[in-house]
């Protein structure tokens, strides 16, 4: 198993986007996914948008069609325009909520690991106001980021912090098409890694084995978190190549 600076951040498998199920009307991101969580004792993974106004609102699409029926783009609207929109499907009515507000909701009770979504056009907004969010935290937090800019900025901004890199062998999904496939390449090798000098791997678990994770957790000694993890081979995955999973749709052991 890799070493940490930061055990807690392996502690616990972690609840993809808090312990949700549409099912139930517990809705990813919501406060109630995040209650679950803490009930359960699972760390939560979540995602946070930029709004109009400059917030971090913790909502994982850069629309806002497929969670709340509304049409329209999260940056075109304030972090209280947002906060006024219900997730579609909440058995209580949870709304969009900003970081800030999930902190304390969640208060420590375990740990919490932030994605800074991306559109990958150098806008660092979004990175500033996290890191203004969680310069104020002692709670166990740690930050990542599919955007290797991203997470060398906040080398800088945030240093105490541990902050990791999400990645994959290939950048095939709809959301990288604009992206130069010289810069997939860098990225799906972590060529970055002196830029960033992350304090963990966060990994596809579809992509595992993989020579990326295994040498920075066994030469680096960098823990690897795996995502999404769904099904019982994807667990048996995780166990053999990763330190911990980001998990969704069942309750690990």
């Amino acid at each position: 198993m890799a070493r940490s600076t930061y055990p807690w951040l392996t502690a616990r498998p972690i609840a993809h986007r808090g312990f949700h199920s549409a099912s139930k009307g517990v809705i990813e991101n919501s406060g109630a996914a995040f209650a679950e969580a803490v009930t359960h004792n699972f760390a939560i993974e979540c995602d946070v948008q930029l709004t109009k106004d400059g917030e971090a609102v913790v909502f994982h699409d850069f629309d806002l069609d497929r969670l709340t029926g509304r049409s329209g783009v999260v940056l075109d609207h304030t972090a209280s325009e947002l906060g006024a929109i219900t997730l579609s499907g909440s058995h209580d009515g949870n709304r969009i909520t900003t970081l800030a507000n999930m902190l304390d909701q969640v208060a420590g009770r375990v740990a919490v690991v932030v994605e800074i979504k991306s559109r990958f056009d150098g806008d660092l907004r979004l990175t500033r106001r996290v890191a203004e969010v969680l310069s104020e935290r002692q709670q166990p937090i740690a930050i990542k980021s599919f955007d290797p800019r991203i997470v060398a900025a906040l080398r800088m901004m945030l240093p105490d912090v541990p902050r990791g890199i999400v990645a994959m062998a290939q950048y095939d999904y709809p959301d990288y098409a604009t992206i130069p496939a010289a810069e997939k390449h860098a990225m799906a090798n972590l060529l970055h890694f002196n830029e960033m000098e992350p304090d963990f791997i966060s990994w596809n678990v579809k992509n595992l084995p993989h020579c990326g994770p295994f040498l920075c957790r066994r030469l680096v000694g960098l823990p690897v978190m795996t995502w999404t993890v769904r099904t019982p081979q994807d667990v048996a995955c995780a166990a053999l190549h990763a330190d911990q999973m980001v998990f969704e749709g069942f309750t690990p052991s």
